[in-house]
C-alpha cells in the first residue's frame, strides 16, 4: 500500500476496509487493563509557539502536528517571559483553544535560568493542566529532583486523573555524558511524582555552541550524538525526539533528514515552522507493512487471549509484552495518520 505526496500532504493509501480492522485492533489492545498504565502519546512533529504571541496561539486549533509546545523558553524574549506564563494559565484555565487531538504540552524555563518556578506556579495552577511538560537544559539528576519537589508542593492539592508526562532536553556535552543517570533517576522519581518521565529531545544548537562544531544542513557533526540520544532513550523506553532542521522552506532537505532520523530510532522531530509538519509526520509515520503486521499480531494476541492461552508464537516469533507494546503503538500512530 504506497503512499504519495500531493501538495506537501502525506496520504496512506488505506482502503476503508483494511483501516477499520487496524481501527478495530487497536481499540482491543487499547483496553487491555496491563497496557492502559503505558498509553502511548505519538509526537512525530514537536511545534514550539512562543507563548506571548497570541496571534500564533490562536492558531493552534488549525495545526495539525501532534505535539503543540506552548513556549516559556527560548521562543520568549526576557522582557516577555511574565506575559507568556500568564498567558498560558489563560489558556488552560478557560480552555479557550481547543488541543483535541494533540499532545497539549508546555516549555517551562531551564532550572538554571531562575526562572522555571515562577512558570511551574503560575502555569500548572490553572484548573486544567497541559498534558505534557518539557523541562529545558537538563544538565544533572540533582535538577530533576528539585523538579520533582517543586512539581509535588504545587499540586499536593491537585487530583490529579492521570500524572503528567515529564520530556526532559539534553543541550550541552557534560548533559549528554550524564544522560544515563539523568534518565534512570527521572525513572525512579516518575513512581512517586506527579509526573512520569516519558521522552527526551536533543537540542542541537545549544550542544553545537557548547562543544564548538559548526551547525550544517547534513548534521554529521552530530552523528555521534544523535545516535547516543536514541541508544539511551531506547535503553530507558523513552520517546526520542530529533534535532531542528533550520532551513524550514528546504522541504527536500527535511525530508531526507527526517526519514534519517526515523530511521536511526527516533520517534519524531522538532519543527520550527507549520510547513514542515507534514514532512516531518509522513517520515515518523508506521510504514504500511508495519501497519498490517501490528494489526495482525494484536488479532493473534486476542485469539489467543480468548482461547485461554499465554505465551504464542506469530510469523516465528515469541511474543511478549514488548512486542504487544510496540504493536499498540504503531496501531495508534496510524491512527494519528
Amino acid at each position: 500500500m504506497p503512499f504519495d505526496m500531493i501538495g506537501g500532504r502525506t496520504f496512506y493509501a488505506y482502503n476503508s476496509h483494511f483501516k477499520n480492522i487496524m481501527l478495530k485492533c487497536f481499540r482491543k489492545l487499547s483496553t487491555s487493563s496491563s497496557l492502559m498504565d503505558k498509553r502511548y502519546i505519538p509526537r512525530r512533529a514537536v511545534l514550539y509557539v512562543p507563548g506571548s504571541d497570541e496571534r500564533k496561539l490562536k492558531k493552534i486549533p488549525s495545526l495539525s502536528a501532534d505535539c503543540i509546545v506552548m513556549d516559556c523558553e527560548d521562543g520568549v524574549a526576557l522582557s516577555k517571559k511574565e506575559d507568556a506564563r500568564s498567558t498560558i494559565h489563560q489558556i488552560l484555565q478557560s480552555q479557550a483553544i481547543d488541543f483535541s487531538g494533540k499532545d497539549c504540552s508546555v516549555r517551562f524555563n531551564s532550572v538554571d535560568s531562575g526562572l522555571c518556578e515562577d512558570d511551574m506556579k503560575e502555569i500548572l495552577s490553572a484548573s486544567h493542566l497541559p498534558a505534557t511538560v518539557h523541562l529545558p537544559k537538563v544538565e544533572s539528576p540533582q535538577q530533576l529532583e528539585w523538579f520533582a519537589g517543586k512539581m509535588k508542593d504545587i499540586l499536593k492539592n491537585s487530583n490529579l486523573s492521570e500524572k503528567l508526562r515529564l520530556i526532559i532536553f539534553t543541550e550541552s556535552a557534560s548533559s549528554l555524558l550524564d544522560l544515563p543517570a539523568i534518565c534512570r533517576r527521572g525513572v525512579e522519581l516518575s513512581k512517586d511524582s506527579p509526573f512520569k518521565l516519558d521522552g527526551i529531545v536533543f537540542g542541537s544548537d545549544d550542544y553545537c555552541a557548547d562543544i564548538g562544531a559548526t551547525r550544517t544542513n547534513e548534521a554529521k557533526e552530530l552523528s555521534f550524538a544523535r545516535q547516543y540520544v536514541v541508544t539511551v532513550a531506547k535503553a530507558f523506553k523513552l520517546q526520542a525526539i530529533d534535532i531542528v532542521y533550520i532551513n524550514y522552506k528546504d522541504l527536500d532537505g527535511l525530508k531526507v533528514q527526517s526519514e534519517e532520523g526515523a530511521g536511526m530510532g527516533f520517534t519524531g522531530k522538532q519543527v520550527i515552522h507549520p510547513g514542515q509538519v507534514p514532512v516531518v509526520q509522513a517520515a515518523f509515520s508506521p510504514r504500511p507493512e508495519k501497519v498490517e503486521w501490528a494489526a495482525d499480531l494484536v488479532k493473534a494476541f486476542e485469539e489467543h487471549q480468548r482461547a485461554g492461552k499465554g505465551a504464542f508464537t506469530f510469523r516465528g516469533h515469541m511474543i511478549d509484552m514488548p512486542l504487544l507494546l510496540q504493536a499498540r503503538n504503531i496501531l495508534q500512530m496510524a491512527s494519528h495518520s
